[in-house]
């Protein structure tokens, strides 16, 4: 799950998948603007087939977190 998302994040900031680690923080590490953060949700929903809570997105910090929650959705 972690280097599918590291792909898909590759697709919206600038960074190369070896700058990113689980510790990586969206908005301050990565320079994910709020609209990038959302659209790579919407990404994640299609190519995963499961429906993010956008409460419990907007609670996401790092990568472990949103992969984390994202294999919970999958379990």
């Amino acid at each position: 799950m972690f280097e599918k998302l590291v792909a898909v994040i590759c697709n919206y900031v600038e960074v190369s998948p070896e700058q990113i680690t689980g510790d990586s923080r969206f908005m301050e590490d990565l320079g994910f603007t709020s609209f990038d953060f959302m659209s790579m949700l919407g990404e994640l929903e299609d190519e995963l087939d499961v429906e993010i809570d956008q409460q419990k997105a907007a609670d996401i910090r790092t990568v472990n977190e949103a992969v984390s929650y994202l294999e919970s959705l999958k379990a």
